[in-house]
């Protein structure tokens, strides 16, 4: 018979992942992937922030855990099924590390709009440094280009030191976002790997129902 946990486990997970196959384009991820423990420091400008770095870890099949606000976590307590931990909960966090898990913490501290990155906390450096996990800065960014969906973009840079994150972190963006404004809205970003998105999305071509409806009004 199934564990009750285990199936909650199950069906949230089933849930999320669902989600960000309806919700988004797709998810494409440029840079070296950290293969063991590391603290992934991203920034933080859409409510799909979590739910895509979660998805990334489970398509590597990579343990994970990522540090959530009280609040939010009083809102959203479920979602310590699958890996959210409280901000102010650092000995589990620290374990986590030590163990090979990602461990992401939002160094802005919070959802912030759209734009640079406005201040950087000590959070991810010292977790990175208690644990001797490496130290990621991840440019994140949902964007509704020339699609109807949202496309995710991850672009994962170099360990860095603690005191370098937030330059590291900022120059990643920087490039990401010239990126952005540099291609062709209706394709994917050139030189990032898709993890997501089905073939119904890819490359601009309209659905079912589109070319039907283009047939009848010829």
């Amino acid at each position: 018979m199934t564990n009750p946990p285990d199936f909650f486990e199950w069906m949230l997970r089933s849930t999320i992942r669902a989600q960000v196959r309806s919700g988004l384009r797709g998810l494409w991820v440029r840079g070296e992937l950290p293969s063991g423990a590391a603290v992934l420091a991203p920034s933080h400008h859409s409510w799909w922030d979590g739910y895509v770095l979660r998805e990334v870890a489970w398509q590597l099949g990579q343990p994970f855990c990522v540090l959530m606000t009280e609040r939010q976590l009083s809102i959203f307590p479920f979602l310590r099924l699958v890996g959210a931990i409280g901000a102010h909960e650092l000995r589990p966090a620290l374990r986590a590390s030590k163990t090979g898990h990602w461990v992401v913490v939002f160094p802005e501290g919070r959802l912030e709009p759209l734009g640079k990155v406005r201040r950087i906390e000590a959070g991810a450096a010292w977790l990175a440094g208690a644990s001797g996990a490496a130290l990621i800065p991840v440019a994140l960014r949902v964007v509704l280009r020339g699609q109807p969906k949202p496309e995710a973009y991850l672009r994962f840079g170099q360990a860095v030191a603690g005191p370098d994150l937030p330059e590291a972190l900022q120059a990643e963006l920087d490039l990401l976002d010239a990126e952005l404004l540099g291609s062709d809205p209706e394709q994917p970003l050139a030189g990032y790997l898709r993890l997501t998105g089905g073939p119904s999305v890819r490359d601009g071509q309209p659905d079912l129902a589109t070319r039907w409806l283009a047939r009848l009004t010829r």
